[in-house]
């Protein structure tokens, strides 16, 4: 059974940064990829990042690339997302979740990930 939790979200000033983490367990050899998703009140979930287990291969939307950097922790699978220079329009519910081959032109689509965890809220608001 996969199991992802979710945490470092808060509350934090336009300008400031936080660091998610996702920690997974259970997780398949067959999973090559854990995404960060986020959905805000009234908009549809939007792909932020992934990273790929066997390459460390790294996306980004166009909307946080060169703010975000996502990268794996010091477990097998743990994965931070580190935000910074947030904006009022990042707020959101922040989930993580893995899936298989993942690449570049579908690793941005909810319906290819198998697993998700609980979301933590990130609020970027003064």
């Amino acid at each position: 059974q996969v199991q992802l939790v979710e945490s470092g979200g808060g509350l934090v000033h336009p300008g400031g940064s936080l660091r998610l983490s996702c920690a997974a367990t259970g997780i398949n050899k067959d999973y090559y990829a854990i995404g960060w998703f986020r959905q805000a009140p009234g908009k549809e979930r939007e792909g932020v990042s992934s990273i790929r287990s066997r390459d460390s291969r790294t996306y980004y939307a166009d909307s946080v690339r060169g703010r975000f950097t996502i990268s794996r922790g010091d477990g097998e699978n743990t994965v931070h997302l580190e935000m910074n220079t947030l904006k009022p329009e990042d707020t959101a519910i922040y989930y993580c979740a893995a899936g298989s081959f993942v690449d570049d032109v579908n690793w941005y689509r909810s319906s290819w990930y198998d697993d998700w965890g609980q979301g933590t809220q990130v609020t970027v608001s003064s």
